[in-house]
């Protein structure tokens, strides 16, 4: 008798064949999210892509610093949680030690695929060895996050705005638990508990974002930073990235980081118990009309 099932049958429609586009300019990787037509939503496809150019950036000595951007209005309007190119139930060759997932049962499935596609992936673009810059302009909504805080810079538009409103499903925080190191933890409360957009202007006086241009000078003024960037001593700038990831490590980021990712998956499973949906049938449709009513009023 096994506990595995087989993998679920699901039509997937991917509206590209390129969800991420790599250049290299004057020694800086150019990663750039490409589903303009769905706000940059994450799907398994877009997070493998992302992997592949992260490690191809790292692995081309010529490279010497990483912008990560996305194509379009917005940077990114979090996890794909209703495009038809959402692949929730395709599985990939996986890049670290992790089972495959889609022939799991009931709660392992979310926990075992967003353990490396979440977390394991976001922890290690985290610590990547070159400096790495988020050039973030609109949405950078709940999954959109994780990716802004990865990098070591963030370069903002000035009408840029940050969110997390997955408190709405019952869920704490996205899976890249970073919200009380980015934040104070009575302003990470705030963004969490409220779910309200923090604009870039907030979100520079917590530390949060680095520099706020307009949104014409955005890729000028991030490709600058990221030029001054690539000037510094390769393994100068390793180590300094190490040593600042150290005391992050030593206030207990890992270890907060791992317990919250146990809290959202038990959310998860909650919500299929007394719903039948992980999510608590909430899609991208419904959360983006919620965001909208709140920005509005």
């Amino acid at each position: 008798m096994t506990d595995l099932v087989e993998p679920q049958k699901v039509d997937i429609t991917y509206e590209t064949d390129e969800p991420i586009l790599y250049e290299v300019i004057e020694s800086v990787a150019w990663i750039t999210m490409n589903r303009p037509s769905f706000n940059n939503a994450q799907n398994g496809q877009m997070t493998y892509a992302l992997d592949d150019a992260f490690q191809r950036a790292v692995r081309d000595d010529a490279v010497k610093a990483i912008v990560l951007a996305g194509n379009g209005k917005h940077f990114s309007a979090g996890h794909d949680i209703g495009t038809p190119g959402r692949d929730l139930h395709h599985e990939f060759d996986k890049r670290m030690l992790i089972a495959p997932h889609t022939n799991k049962p009931a709660a392992e499935l979310l926990y075992t695929r967003e353990q490396e596609q979440y977390l394991g992936m976001c922890r290690r673009w985290r610590d990547a060895p070159k400096p790495t810059v988020a050039m973030v302009q609109g949405a950078c909504i709940a999954g959109g996050l994780m990716l802004a805080w990865v990098c070591d810079l963030i370069i903002a538009s000035d009408d840029a705005f940050f969110q997390d409103p997955v408190v709405r499903m019952g869920i704490p925080g996205v899976e890249y638990f970073a919200h009380a190191y980015e934040l104070p933890p009575r302003i990470a409360k705030e963004f969490l508990l409220l779910g309200e957009r923090m604009s870039a202007q907030r979100a520079e006086q917590f530390g949060m974002v680095n520099r706020i241009v307009t949104r014409d000078a955005l890729r000028a003024e991030t490709a600058a930073v990221a030029a001054k960037l690539a000037a510094q001593p390769r393994l100068g700038a390793w180590l300094t990235k190490q040593a600042v990831n150290h005391v992050e490590e030593l206030r207990g980021k890992r270890a907060a980081m791992d317990a919250v990712y146990h809290m959202h998956h038990f959310a998860h499973a909650q919500n299929d118990l007394t719903m039948g949906n992980s999510l608590a049938g909430l899609d991208g449709k419904a959360m983006a009309a919620e965001n909208k009513k709140q920005a509005g009023s």
